[in-house]
């Protein structure tokens, strides 16, 4: 499974979310890209009012927060 994180920054959010997404990788693995949306701006147009997000195999899967149980759980249904 390939996942982005759509972040900038100093974004607490985004660094949060980067965090549990790490944390996760640890146990199960999985491509991972961290893409500053002020380097992308298609990105920024986007999702400039809801970074971070999260997207898994290129569907938008959190937004501002997210849940480790929820994105193991995901990750695993493939």
């Amino acid at each position: 499974m390939k996942v982005d994180i759509y972040s900038k920054p100093s974004c607490s959010l985004c660094d949060e979310a980067i965090d549990v997404v790490e944390r996760v990788r640890a146990r199960i693995p999985f491509e991972l890209r961290i893409i500053s949306i002020l380097e992308d701006p298609a990105a920024m147009m986007a999702w400039r009012y809801d970074i971070p997000v999260v997207v898994m195999d290129g569907e938008p899967a959190f937004k501002h927060r997210v849940d480790e149980a929820a994105f193991e759980a995901r990750l695993r249904r493939g």
